[in-house]
């Protein structure tokens, strides 16, 4: 969670394209053979969850700051 915290909002955005793509090719790869880590797009979607968390909440606060100002 530090190292998404820590990261400047271009490179969320790159994390975020990143870990879809992960989830998204393992949609694909699945359906030919068998994965051996069955929970890797269980961890992809939960990183992508807590990235956005993460967006939103930099959002809001620039948003109450805009506002409060």
């Amino acid at each position: 969670m530090k190292e998404i915290k820590q990261k400047s909002g271009d490179d969320l955005i790159k994390f975020l394209n990143e870990k879809r793509e992960q989830v998204r090719a393992f949609r694909f790869d699945i359906a030919g053979s068998a994965k051996k880590n069955v929970k890797a797009p269980l961890l992809a979607r939960k990183e992508i969850a807590r990235a956005l968390t993460e967006e939103n909440l930099r959002k809001a606060a620039t948003t109450a700051k805009s506002v409060t100002a």
